[in-house]
């Protein structure tokens, strides 16, 4: 038996910071997360496992809602 994995939802960070223009190391001090940390994130293309504090401190700094940093493509 064959398990498909669905892409079902996307993730847009690295999309959103290039619009911005801010850097992994910007992004780091504004949220307060580590810069691995920031750099995992926008290295991601599905939605990554994080707490609503990371979340919200994202969209914080980014001036977005979460909304912004999400797409759901059912193809």
């Amino acid at each position: 038996m064959t398990i498909t994995i669905c892409k079902l939802i996307r993730w847009k960070l690295r999309e959103v910071m290039a619009r911005q223009r801010v850097s992994i190391r910007q992004l780091a001090e504004l949220t307060g997360l580590h810069r691995n940390t920031v750099a995992q994130l926008r290295g991601a293309d599905t939605l990554p496992g994080l707490s609503q504090g990371t979340l919200e401190a994202l969209c914080k700094a980014l001036g977005c809602t979460p909304f912004e940093l999400i797409e759901y493509d059912p193809d």
